[in-house]
């Protein structure tokens, strides 16, 4: 089975991100009902051997060509109408006919006979297997709810099983991303120690020069690339690097998460951190310390390029002022250097070669003598 999702069929949105698993549109255009919706000759074929009315026989194909599109069985009432309207007007049934079943067990029959068709596997606990396998091990690296469940909506396509229920996709991955966060800010809050931990809880106590806590500082951009401004990063840079090698409270952490838990505390204010219980505060604040020193590297490295490449460009343009200078002088020094000449060799060698030059070069001219 081939299950393709897309922007205009399949999206549906949680609580926090929208994610791959497939549900139906509000409006659906007539090109993609006849694409997606329309019924084969053979599957009409198909839905009347296996079915003795025409209610069964619209649910039937609702049902096929609703899995054909998306990967899993909707509700018959979550069937949008122009749906309904569309593939009971195709195979000509009466108007007022409707997908309905009075017995649960034909509906859950025809879902056997769609899965036989199309070749997919029902097997939901070999599927919440393959979530909760897929989930937990994107977890570590990954944050959003919505990137963990389209992960493992692919490796459920992939098994050629039918998908679970949403519910299912999200309870998993709310859970399991928890249990991995909590792990993770257990094991930062674990490789930092008491001394440290106590200067960390002391950021979102103590008070700066401007009356706001050390905690604010830790947030606070780097100003222009002034000599001041990189001898102020210089100081702020040893007062984080006081505070604990971050890269061992981090290591083993996935940067993703490192930068997600570094968010989530620059976000929130200091009364909004102390809601949050002990270690995990601590941990969030740890990795926000962390980068706050890998920015404050970058902006030391960043300032430092630019004050150097102004003090380049100012250097070669006092360097071609003394060129031009240097200039002016040897031209000046050439033409008294032959002045001296012309008067010390009078008479002499020189004096003679000048003489003989000119006479051959008056000579060699246009209407020259001789």
């Amino acid at each position: 089975m081939t299950l393709t999702i897309v922007w205009g069929l399949g999206w549906v949105v949680t609580s926090i991100e929208p994610t791959a698993y497939p549900r139906f549109k509000r409006l659906i255009t007539a090109h993609e009902l006849h694409l997606f919706f329309s019924p084969t000759r053979d599957e009409l074929q198909w839905a009347s051997d296996a079915t003795d009315g025409d209610e069964h026989l619209l649910a039937l194909l609702l049902m096929l060509k609703s899995y054909q599109r998306m990967g899993c069985f909707p509700k018959l009432e979550d069937v949008p109408d122009m749906v309904v309207d569309f593939v009971r007007r195709l195979v000509e049934l009466p108007e007022d006919t409707l997908p309905v079943y009075q017995a649960e067990k034909t509906a859950k029959n025809h879902r056997g006979l769609v899965r036989k068709r199309v070749g997919v596997l029902y097997d939901q606990a070999e599927a919440r297997r393959i979530v909760e396998q897929s989930i937990r091990k994107e977890a570590a690296a990954k944050n959003r709810p919505a990137d963990l469940i389209n992960i493992a909506l692919e490796k459920v396509v992939e098994a050629g099983l039918e998908l679970p229920a949403f519910s299912t996709f999200d309870a998993m991955a709310s859970k399991i991303r928890r249990e991995v966060n909590t792990a993770i800010c257990d094991g930062v809050h674990d490789r930092i120690s008491p001394a440290e931990r106590a200067g960390l809880a002391r950021l979102l106590e103590d008070r700066d020069g401007d009356g706001t806590t050390l905690f604010n500082r830790l947030k606070k951009p780097a100003q222009g690339p002034s000599w001041s401004h990189f001898k102020t990063l210089t100081k702020r840079l040893e007062w984080l690097e006081d505070l604990g090698d971050t890269d061992v409270w981090m290591d083993g952490v996935a940067a993703g998460k490192v930068t997600d838990f570094a968010g989530e505390a620059d976000a929130a204010d200091v009364a909004e951190l102390r809601d949050y219980r002990p270690v995990k505060r601590l941990a969030l604040v740890a990795c926000l310390v962390h980068k706050a020193r890998m920015r404050v590297r970058d902006d030391l490295a960043t300032m430092f390029c630019k004050r150097v490449a102004t003090k380049v460009k100012k250097a070669k343009q006092e360097l071609e002022e003394i060129r031009l200078a240097e200039r002016e002088i040897v031209e000046a020094l050439i033409g008294n250097y032959r002045t001296v000449l012309k008067h010390i060799d009078e008479g002499g060698p020189v004096h003679a070669a000048l003489v003989k030059a000119a006479a051959m070069t008056a000579g060699g001219s246009p209407g020259g003598g001789g």
